[in-house]
């Protein structure tokens, strides 16, 4: 699935990217990533070359789509299902593709770090899971939370300005979940989930108090359930990606 982890990786470099005013930015950066890294990784072969097109296409398409989606907050289906798409389309052709080799794995032997039993795909995997979890994975929580209507078109109040800190505590989460999991420590990732519920319940309970008549109780639970599910579903998909190579 090298096709696979070269879009994880171009997706993730490109979202990151979106801090730039400038839209195109990001929209150039994922075509570039894809070729940058298929040259990296000896992926030239005809069945890599269709894989790799429909990699940067992916690529180019949800930014243009989540970029929408973000700002109007509506049709936020159509990059959440180009994305899964693309993701479906990628595992089930991967036999078309060549394992990762090249540059990226003359440097595997090449370094003193120890990757043991590791392979350049993969390494290669586990770098666009890392990705996945930070920008991206922020992006594909929010698109599942407007999809339900947890998210409201921007501008308007938002359940989230009563929960701070979720943008910076999903990816840290996320990225503890995938660690502890690659680390064989699946019940120590299980208390993680259980600890972030114990310690939000207080502040969520708070809200009974403060309720303003535009954003309640309801909201912010909806919110906080359906976003942390959501989060936690892209840290056990990629935990099982990596470990599937």
């Amino acid at each position: 699935m090298s096709a696979l982890a070269v879009m994880l990786v171009a997706m993730g470099i490109a979202d990151v990217c979106r801090g730039f005013r400038a839209p195109w930015v990001s929209l150039a950066v994922g075509p570039v990533v894809v070729v940058a890294v298929a040259a990296l990784s000896a992926l030239w072969h005809v069945g890599d070359i269709a894989l790799l097109i429909v990699a940067a296409a992916a690529t180019v398409v949800w930014q243009m789509l989540s970029r929408g989606a973000e700002r109007i907050g509506r049709y936020v289906i159509s990059p959440l299902v180009v994305f899964f798409a693309a993701t479906a389309v990628l595992i089930a052709l991967s036999g078309w593709g060549s394992p990762v080799d090249g540059v990226l794995a003359r440097w595997m032997s090449w370094t003193p770090v120890p990757l043991g039993a590791v392979s350049p795909t993969q390494l290669l995997m586990a770098l666009g899971v890392v990705l996945l979890q930070l920008v991206t994975g922020n992006q594909l929580v929010r698109l599942v939370l407007g999809s339900v209507g947890a998210v409201r078109p921007a501008g308007e109040p938002q359940p989230s300005d009563r929960l701070k800190g979720g943008r910076l505590l999903g990816p840290m989460e996320r990225l503890l979940i995938l660690g502890l999991g690659l680390g064989g420590q699946l019940a120590a990732a299980s208390a993680v989930v259980a600890a972030k519920s114990i310690i939000r319940f207080p502040e969520i309970n708070a809200q009974k108090a403060r309720e303003n008549g535009t954003i309640g109780i309801d909201d912010v639970t909806e919110y906080f359930l359906v976003g942390s599910f959501a989060s936690w579903m892209v840290a056990l998909g990629g935990l099982v990606l990596v470990l599937a190579q």
